[in-house]
């Protein structure tokens, strides 16, 4: 049945576009009720959003050997989702109902971003394991670095996004971290010197 409310969403949104989507019709083309679709999301947002950015699965984590590597394969699998026009019809209407919706936006948190920082928390504790980060960092902080600028190049400024950007966000994501890492790790050091 997920499946089916997902496929719906996205062939709707593909043949009138997020603002004249209606739960009622994703009910009618995925041949389920309504309340099937609110009982697994909260709203259209919602179900659009995880229909055509999020889907049912993320990306698998890539282990390229490399912090650097890592955050740029993770960050090319996200600007495949995230460059659709879908997405771009999607997200300043889930940013605005996030706003204004507390139920929502605690969902959001709990359940996307939850998933999307547990991504960025392994790559961090592999690339910690691999001596490349002094420490660990915030998953949250490491998630804003990539995705947020990701997201802010796409949706607010509207820059063109190649691969030559991807990676100059990588890369500035990686130097963002390790130096993040490297200022923890040495305020911890500090911390514990005998005075």
């Amino acid at each position: 049945m997920d499946n089916k409310i997902l496929q719906a969403t996205r062939e709707l949104i593909d043949e009138i576009g997020y603002p004249a989507l209606t739960i009622d019709q994703v009910a009618a083309r995925a041949g389920v009720g309504k309340a099937a679709i609110y009982r697994r999301y909260a709203s259209k947002a919602e179900t659009a959003f995880a229909a055509t950015m999020h889907d049912q699965q993320l990306p698998p984590l890539a282990d390229t050997g490399s912090l650097h590597g890592d955050l740029l394969a993770l960050v090319r699998a996200f600007h495949s989702r995230m460059a659709t026009p879908a997405a771009h019809q999607l997200a300043p209407a889930l940013i605005s109902e996030i706003a204004v919706n507390p139920g929502l936006d605690a969902r959001f948190q709990d359940t996307f971003l939850a998933a999307e920082q547990a991504i960025f928390a392994d790559i961090i504790e592999q690339a910690v394991a691999r001596g490349e980060l002094a420490g660990t960092v915030d998953p949250a902080m490491a998630h804003l670095l990539l995705l947020g600028s990701l997201a802010s190049a796409l949706y607010i400024i509207n820059l063109p996004v190649d691969d030559a950007m991807i990676t100059d966000l990588a890369t500035a994501a990686t130097a963002g971290i390790t130096a993040l890492a490297d200022r923890h790790h040495s305020d911890v050091g500090r911390a514990v010197e005998p005075h």
